[in-house]
């Protein structure tokens, strides 16, 4: 017995229009679950680029200080035009750039340190950093909200439009980790007009599949540009738990803290026990 569905599938075989369509169906599938993958990838790599900055900003930040402090106490003791050029320019770079205080919005203070960089440098309790982390829930909710409304799936300009609208505040909600924003949304989306895809022609198939192939490339160019970058490295260490990562990293700079402010020391110390010998 024949059943409706396969007659359909009979029908649709016998156009010549019939394989192009399948096949523009399934690209343009490939192509939204992999724009899914890379836009869940930037999110991560953007959340964690702010984790990093949080924690360990100040302690980058204390580094570069007392290299600065310590090539001074260098020149100092030896008078070398040199070593005072070598100095000169380790605090020229640790110089704040004019008006970044009202751009950063008081991020950093008037020594251009982060304000959390003295509470982290003696032990005092720390504000944790913002936590931007997409649930699983909101994760499912954008996966299914980009497959259904995604501006690909579009056959006329004013259905594009709209979800392209309606897309950007998809993408915002889940780089914001709003679930119930998201649930909102897909509540939205079920409420509104769908319009029907009647079907294409030949020629326009053809161009949907190279529109296709091209939008992929450049989905392609940016996963490797976000996987090749320092906290895209980062972040595939420790996909499960960057905030141990973190954790580590922020150790080994704490060491390297310790050490710096034991060289700085031992350079003050000499120079004043040497000043006394002089005198």
């Amino acid at each position: 017995m024949t059943t409706p569905e396969a007659e359909q599938d009979g029908g649709d075989a016998a156009r010549p229009e019939a394989r192009l369509e399948r096949a523009v169906r399934a690209a343009e599938q490939a192509l939204i679950e992999y724009e899914i993958a890379v836009e869940t990838f930037r999110v991560e790599v953007e959340n964690f680029s702010r984790l990093h900055e949080q924690k360990l900003g100040p302690l980058y930040a204390r580094l570069e200080e007392l290299d600065a402090r310590i090539l001074e106490a260098r020149a100092a003791r030896s008078g070398d035009p040199a070593d005072r050029q070598r100095a000169e320019e380790a605090r020229a770079r640790l110089a704040p750039i004019p008006g970044v205080e009202d751009l950063l919005h008081g991020w950093m203070d008037g020594s251009g340190l982060f304000p959390e960089a003295s509470a982290m440098l003696t032990d005092q309790p720390v504000r944790p950093p913002q936590r931007v982390r997409p649930s699983e829930e909101a994760r499912k909710l954008y996966r299914d909200l980009a497959r259904k409304a995604h501006p690909d799936l579009a056959q006329e300009e004013k259905e594009r439009a709209r979800r392209e609208e309606f897309i950007t505040r998809v993408n915002a909600a889940y780089a914001r980790g709003d679930e119930a924003e998201l649930r909102e949304l897909a509540e939205e989306w079920a409420r509104g007009p769908e319009l029907k895809q009647g079907p294409s022609r030949a020629e326009e198939l053809y161009a949907r599949l190279e529109w296709l192939a091209q939008r992929k490339e450049l989905l392609g160019l940016l996963a490797r540009e976000l996987e090749d970058s320092a906290i895209g490295h980062m972040l595939q260490l420790a996909p499960d738990d960057p905030d141990r990562l973190l954790d580590e990293i922020g150790q080994g700079l704490l060491a390297q803290v310790a050490e710096r402010e034991t060289e700085l020391a031992a350079l003050l110390g000499e120079g004043d026990g040497q000043g006394e010998d002089q005198a």
